[in-house]
């Protein structure tokens, strides 16, 4: 089974590579570089062909002219050629042009100080060609790699700024002798032969994807890039929704009623929130909270069912069934007004709670503070077969999800944490069922926030008091926990008066891949103040204790039959292509691209 760090690992190294395309300075910043090397380029070709002072003033008009000519071309390229590229915005088309000014400024200046005195106008424009291939092969390259629009269209921009300083680096007072018709045919077999050399480039680029799952792979990258820089969503899960398997998952609703409505309700859905950002269903613990706290007026947690990356679904749309479920299991036609109190068991590194409400058993599996992740789902059916013959009708398993530092071993955890189930189960089962009270309350902290490791979903609070007994139920919207964090929480929970509890996250993967960290996203804890968190919880808590009523529970478990999942190992290897369609396209890019560049002089040197 994949962790989250070893599956982001491949995506958060791709947007490292590419943050210095991606992460740029603002568009004021890069207007202003863009016309200083645009000055220093007209000065340049100016000073080469006449190394005086005269050359200062005609200098200076080239420069301003090379400006003015690439802000139209990027202002033509927003509006017209890429108007449809979710990437490629006026800031970063700006950006696109330095690189192809400063290639076009050395390669003028290059020609008019070898070209005119060695060779005359011939070797000068052969000089200058080789110059305008670089820049407009540069130009395909990125846009051919990075534009989703029609070639066509990338043609046309990658053409239009390298022609249009051309045209003005070729007459006065860069060079004085005019332009000839003849002096056309070395920019004719530049431009002909960097079309060539991109559609060789694209090939091999693309064949690897081609053949693994017949798509492009540049169409993935693309895909991945429009996620990583515009949090665009739709490119990527088309490509998942094409891929995807359907699959019948089960969701389970626990509600808890008292006479004035619904209280609280405790959803747990046996899907993965994955795989990262807001790319499938990254963000669906938040949207059931939403829907179902817009339907039932009353506080919801979304702790962490068992499933694992296997369970990502593939789209939003997938996530729209499952959530159209849970409002569907929220008509409650039954209520029970009887639970055991809250007991606990440990076996090993495994740590379980079990409360029985009616028929209906809700279990907390845990390793802390030894790392979990993912639980295999194989103990999800344990668990569901044991209740059963233990006369629970039902039973939701909750993986709290609760403790990360360092490696962690699903295989090795499945043993432990069967037994210590089945024995809190047993020891529940033993149990007089009594009445009991329900209050809860959530805070939405607004000094935490996603790249902070905190969903927006916040931190809900649900407390259970059978007899004398108060325990809590905590859930953190967030991605796992700091290992020993959920051991201080529970001891400031006692100090209030609470006999026991867990603290339980929702596995949110919309925290995923918004920071550049080795892990990928920050665990709740990690990035910041506990104290701060401990007492919002506490707030809750406290609020959760004025709430407590009289109350009756209800639940409903069902099945969304075939929304389709990306699965596990569909998901690593479109990860893996991703982050080697970068490679291949560094290590073709050096190689094919410098052979074409001596192929060009040898053609220029004959012609």
């Amino acid at each position: 089974m994949t962790s989250d760090s070893e599956l982001l690992s491949h995506t958060t190294r791709m947007a490292g590579r590419y943050s210095s395309l991606f992460t740029l300075p603002s568009h004021r910043t890069i207007i202003a570089y863009l016309f200083a090397f645009c000055l220093i380029g007209g000065l340049t070709a100016s000073i080469s062909y006449n190394p005086s002072l005269n050359a200062l003033g005609p200098g200076v008009c080239v420069g301003i002219s090379m400006f003015l000519a690439t802000w139209f071309a990027d202002y033509l390229n927003d509006k017209a050629f890429m108007r449809a590229d979710p990437i490629l915005n006026l800031r970063r088309c700006s950006f696109l042009s330095i690189p192809s000014c400063v290639i076009m400024s050395v390669s003028i200046s290059a020609a008019n100080i070898a070209g005119i005195p060695m060779g005359g106008l011939d070797l000068w424009a052969k000089i200058l060609a080789a110059g305008f291939f670089a820049a407009l092969t540069f130009r395909l390259s990125v846009l051919s790699t990075v534009s989703s629009v029609d070639y066509g269209r990338i043609a046309l921009s990658a053409l239009l700024q390298p022609v249009l300083l051309l045209i003005i680096l070729s007459v006065p007072p860069t060079i004085d002798h005019g332009f000839r018709p003849y002096l056309i045919l070395p920019f004719t077999v530049s431009i002909l032969l960097s079309f060539f050399g991109i559609q060789l480039f694209i090939s091999r680029v693309d064949a690897t994807g081609k053949e693994k799952f017949g798509i492009r792979s540049l169409s993935l990258f693309k895909a991945f890039l429009a996620n990583w820089t515009e949090g665009l969503n739709e490119p990527l899960e088309g490509v998942f929704e094409r891929f995807g398997e359907e699959r019948d998952v089960k969701v389970s609703l626990l509600a808890f009623g008292t006479s004035k409505g619904v209280k609280a309700a405790v959803a747990v859905p046996a899907i993965h929130p994955g795989p990262f950002k807001n790319v499938g269903s990254s963000s669906l613990p938040g949207m059931i909270q939403a829907s179902l706290e817009d339907r039932l007026e009353c506080v919801v947690s979304v702790p962490h069912g068992i499933s694992g990356h296997d369970l990502d679904l593939t789209s939003q749309i997938q996530n729209v069934k499952v959530i159209n479920k849970f409002l569907e299991c929220a008509s409650f036609d039954f209520f029970n007004s009887y639970a055991t109190p809250f007991v606990r068991s440990e076996a090993g590194s495994a740590k379980a709670s079990c409360q029985i409400f009616g028929d209906c058993a809700l279990l907390t599996l845990t390793l802390a503070p030894q790392t979990m992740e993912d639980l295999p789902r194989e103990l999800d059916h344990m668990i569901i077969g044991e209740a059963r013959k233990k006369g629970s009708a039902i039973a939701i398993a909750i993986d709290a999800h609760n403790s990360v530092d360092g490696s962690f071993d699903p295989e090795k955890a499945v043993e432990p944490t069967r037994r210590a189930a089945l024995d809190a189960l047993e020891k529940a089962a033993r149990c007089r069922q009594q009445s009991f009270e329900v209050g809860a309350a959530d805070v939405n902290p607004e000094d935490f926030s996603v790249p902070d490791g905190i969903g927006p979903g916040g931190i809900s609070v649900t407390i259970v008091k059978v007899g004398d007994q108060k325990v809590g139920y905590v859930t953190i919207d967030g991605n796992n926990m700091v290992s020993g964090l959920r051991e201080e929480i529970l001891t400031g929970l006692k100090a209030m008066g609470l006999n026991d509890g867990e603290i339980l996250t929702t596995d949110t993967h919309v925290v995923n891949g918004v920071v550049k960290v080795d892990r990928g996203y920050h665990p709740v804890g990690e990035a910041i103040d506990c104290e701060k968190l401990i007492r919002h919880i506490e707030t809750a808590a406290l609020e959760a204790l004025e709430r407590l009523d009289s109350a009756e529970s209800s639940w409903r478990v069902e099945e969304v039959r075939g929304v389709k999942i990306i699965g596990e190992k569909y998901l690593r290897e479109i990860c893996l292509l991703t982050e080697r369609t970068m490679s291949k396209t560094k290590r073709t890019a050096m190689l094919l691209f410098p052979s074409l560049a001596v192929l060009l002089a040898l053609i220029l040197i004959f012609l």
